[in-house]
């Protein structure tokens, strides 16, 4: 099989703002592998005693089912998926 005409993978940006907390990224992270997703990029800003988090995440299980999940650990205060994210990765 040619690796070139695999199909993509769908792309996701969530934005999520979560209480800075030991280990609280490191709980953001393992929900996101635990559900099934890759992340392709991550950016961390200090805001006050929050954390602003912009997540680009690659798989192909429902968007809406790691959302729902995300929502649920007590540190997180919100979690948005960006308008228009839903994109296709750039083949290798």
């Amino acid at each position: 099989m040619n690796p070139q005409n695999k199909p993509s993978t769908p792309s996701y940006t969530i934005n999520c703002r979560m209480t800075q907390e030991a280990a609280a990224l490191e709980r953001l992270c393992q929900v996101v592998r635990i559900r099934g997703f890759r992340i392709a990029t991550m950016a961390v800003e200090t805001a006050g005693e929050h954390l602003d988090i912009a997540l680009t995440l690659e798989g192909t299980r429902p968007i809406a089912m790691l959302q729902s999940q995300l929502e649920k650990l007590h540190t997180v205060a919100e979690v948005a998926l960006a308008a228009g994210s839903v994109a296709r990765s750039r083949s290798a």
